[in-house]
């Protein structure tokens, strides 16, 4: 997947098949420009940096309420309630 989200990324309209991660696989399908494999390699880099700079969004997403719950907290508790909910998890997986 890290292959084809590079691609992806350099560019969006790109078709071309691969098996596994092997860069070596890569066939580019109708008349898509080839992609060099440094410019590839690079692009995973900075598309893994990206993800792993990210974590704090996926561990807070983990532990928020329901949107339902969220709701339901702020009709019944108001909104400085729920705020003071949502801050418990913001605060315990900051942005770094």
């Amino acid at each position: 997947m890290k292959i084809g989200q590079a691609i992806k990324k350099i560019n969006p309209n790109a078709e071309f098949t691969y098996l596994g991660e092997d860069l070596n696989s890569i066939q580019w399908l109708n008349g898509t420009t080839p992609i060099s494999k440094a410019d590839i390699e690079a692009k995973m880099v900075e598309v893994q940096a990206d993800y792993d700079a990210k974590q704090y969004q996926r561990d807070r997403a983990a532990e928020y309420p329901s949107i339902v719950d969220q709701l339901d907290d702020i009709y019944n508790n108001g909104i400085d309630a729920w705020k003071a909910t949502i801050k418990i998890t913001k605060d315990k997986y900051p942005k770094e």
